[in-house]
């Protein structure tokens, strides 16, 4: 797997986007970096910059970014809400593919070093990059701020990790290192107060609040034996939190750092400051997002928000993603727009998927053409997810039937297992016409030499062997999805028990008719072993699969009864 990381800095400057923009046309210099978000905020006077590539062509952005902004940037003349120390002000890696933590906090030691070497700024390590555990988190590093870090660098235990032990009166210092994927998550209250925001981010960041005599704010703290003060545990894990007044909103915000979405997501954030804030007679009216957030973090909110309704889960990732955005208010303050901050979004070739984000008609029309492709391996596949997508629709009605509010569970947990066929057999639509081309691409090679015949030869083999193995995926999701059809004919709504025959006759046809794409590029494969071993299974596949589909039908017709 190709190494991936991504790169997420925060230069101090929100409002001057031709400036910012300078600073983003550097990072896009680079060959192999894709620019994936450009986020800058008024009242923080600041901007995020995301962007991913390979670690290589990162930390080459990543040096040509911190040094542009420390050219375009005076901190001298810096104001914002949010705290800072640098025209940089932190540089994150974030491993995302094909490498590990330890080797990303690699790469930002080499960065920090050639940062502070090269440009002359005071470098400091932080997270999985810094050895010292009582400098590696970020909040205590930044403590003082620009404005106090002309005397705390010269501290013994404040000398940089790189660069000169002189604070830059221009660029001031900078923060990187490795970390795990970190959401951004700021939350809307219905009050202007800075001091009752903070009351309640205190109660929810892990790092809680230092405990007062009395429990009074302004009481003496209290400490242990050893003098350290006593502190009261906020109740969320990995949660970094503070309180702010953003004037562009007039509004107060809780701004929030999950910096381990496992431990905490994003819904458990919303819902306990939620919690909180009506503790304290505040409501909260919404939220809103700083930068990227993975696709199954906004699928696990979906979910989480229509468990609480016990409604099914077993929805279209569209409209998972909907719920979630309506659901925590994340349009409070303006368009959330999946396709911008979806990380998994950006990343997307729009050409990924061209024959299943058709319309039918166009589908139809392209199958009808003189082009040989989209054939009958990928209408076989797209007969599969009609079949799933049917089975999912029965299960879903059967959740909402009104009597049987006892069972929605058991059929939210059969609609998410139709979605997820519906969903891989979607996808299989293109890869079959994918496989078909790599053929047609293979055919194509020059065979002028014996050298070029064998190297033709081989791609046409491989080609072969994946022209089967994707027809054979179709024939295993489909013959899957028999497993929510047979339930829904046996358990599900009467009224829809026709729609799962159907599903049925669906399933049936997607089987068959990708064997037949199967036994076809058999034909011209050379590998009797893989050919034996595919035919074989798929022979044992389709016979189940015209086994199960009578049964299914019996019962369909059973219950028709005319």
């Amino acid at each position: 797997m190709q190494q991936i990381i991504e790169c997420v800095p925060n230069f101090s400057e929100g409002n001057d986007l031709g400036l910012i923009k300078q600073i983003t046309d550097v990072i896009e210099s680079v060959d192999g970096i894709r620019l994936l978000n450009v986020d800058p905020g008024k009242a923080t006077n600041r901007t995020v910059v995301t962007f991913i590539g390979h670690p290589a062509a990162v930390t080459e952005a990543a040096f040509l970014a911190i040094q542009k902004a420390g050219e375009l940037i005076d901190m001298s003349k810096h104001k914002g809400e949010h705290p800072r120390m640098g025209a940089t002000d932190v540089c994150p890696l974030i491993p995302v593919a094909g490498i590990s933590m330890e080797e990303t906090a690699e790469w930002a030691r080499k960065l920090g070093n050639r940062v502070g070497r090269q440009l002359g700024i005071p470098v400091y390590l932080y997270e999985a990059a810094q050895s010292d555990p009582s400098r590696n988190n970020l909040s205590v590093i930044r403590a003082g701020e620009y404005e106090g870090f002309f005397k705390k660098i010269k501290q013994p235990g404040w000398k940089p990790d790189f660069g000169p032990d002189e604070f830059d009166v221009r660029r001031g210092g900078t923060v990187i290192g490795a970390r795990d994927f970190l959401v951004a998550y700021n939350i809307n209250l219905n009050t202007t107060s800075v001091r009752r925001a903070n009351a309640i981010a205190f109660d929810v960041r892990e790092a809680g609040r230092v405990k007062r005599e009395g429990d009074n704010p302004a009481g003496k703290i209290l400490t242990d034996s050893h003098g350290k003060p006593q502190v009261v545990p906020g109740s969320l894990k990995s949660v970094k939190a503070i309180g702010w007044f953003i004037e562009e909103y007039g509004i107060a915000q809780i701004s929030m750092n999950l910096t381990n979405i496992r431990v905490t997501p994003v819904h458990v954030a919303f819902d306990e400051v939620c919690i909180k804030a009506q503790q304290r007679g505040i409501r909260v009216t919404g939220s809103e997002l700083a930068g990227l957030i993975p696709l199954q973090s906004m699928l696990e909110a979906g979910k989480y928000f229509l468990r609480k309704q016990k409604r099914s889960t077993g929805l279209p990732e569209k409209e998972l993603i909907r719920i979630a955005v309506k659901s925590m208010g994340l349009e409070e303050l303006g368009p959330f727009k999946p396709e911008e901050r979806i990380i998994e979004y950006l990343l997307q070739n729009k050409q990924d998927h061209p024959l299943a984000d058709m319309k039918l008609t166009e589908f139809a029309d392209q199958t009808a053409s003189e082009s040989p492709a989209p054939g009958g391996g990928s209408v076989s596949a797209y007969v599969g997810a009609l079949g799933a997508a049917l089975a999912t629709m029965v299960a879903n009605l059967s959740a909402h039937k009104k009597g049987w509010d006892d069972r929605w569970e058991e059929f939210s947990s059969w609609a998410e297992t139709g979605e997820s066929y519906k969903s891989r057999l979607l996808y299989l639509v293109d890869e079959d016409t994918r496989a078909f081309n790599r053929i047609i691409s293979a055919m194509g090679l020059p065979k002028s030499n014996e050298e070029e015949r064998a190297l033709r030869e081989k791609a046409i083999q491989e080609a072969t062997r994946i022209a089967m193995e994707v027809p054979f995926a179709v024939m295993e999701a489909s013959y899957g999805s028999l497993d929510v059809i047979e339930a829904m004919v046996q358990t599900g709504n009467p009224n829809s028990v026709s729609d799962a025959g159907v599903a049925a006759l669906c399933a049936r046809a997607s089987v068959m008719g990708a064997f037949m794409n199967v036994r076809i590029n058999a034909s011209g494969f050379f590998d009797k072993e893989f050919i034996d071993d595919i035919i074989g299974r798929g022979t044992l596949i389709q016979n189940n699969t015209i086994r199960r589909e009578k049964e299914i039908l019996d019962m369909v017709n059973a219950k028709i009864g005319h």
